[in-house]
């Protein structure tokens, strides 16, 4: 049975569950990630949608989007939850958002070719211009 992760958003209002599964974990540049967060980049960790529950603060979400694709925020606070991407299967979870420690790291940067210019990565991942993660992926 896979540990489970919990993860809440800045004020509490809207907690989450979601098993220790990750199948993919990247920084992403895009301008949308990068608007939605307020930062050079969201770092985010995919699993299918069934391993990932709200146990708190369902009446208190935000959702931009529709059940094929969207992202949640707490309409108190604003925190970004997660992203519904890949016609509804998958869940991003905004990795900043986990009170727990996941086992994955990201393992790579996408959308670098829209990266904010005022940001330089420093690190060895592998970069990609536009949309490419290992595995069993897809945004």
């Amino acid at each position: 049975m896979a540990r489970k992760l919990v993860g809440k958003c800045f004020c509490g209002a809207v907690h989450y569950a979601v098993a220790d599964e990750f199948l993919y974990a990247a920084n992403c540049h895009c301008s949308n990630c990068r608007r939605t967060t307020g930062s050079a980049f969201k770092p985010f960790a995919g699993i299918e949608r069934a391993k990932f529950v709200l146990t708190k603060g369902h009446d208190m979400l935000l959702v931009f989007g529709d059940d094929n694709g969207h992202d949640a925020h707490c309409k108190r606070c604003g925190s970004l939850l997660y992203s519904v991407v890949r016609e509804g299967a998958f869940v991003h979870v905004a990795m900043g958002t986990l009170v727990d420690d996941p086992s994955i790291r990201p393992t790579e940067h996408i959308f670098v070719g829209s990266k904010a210019r005022w940001y330089t990565i420093n690190d060895g991942l592998p970069q990609y211009d536009e949309h490419v993660i290992a595995g069993p992926a897809g945004e």
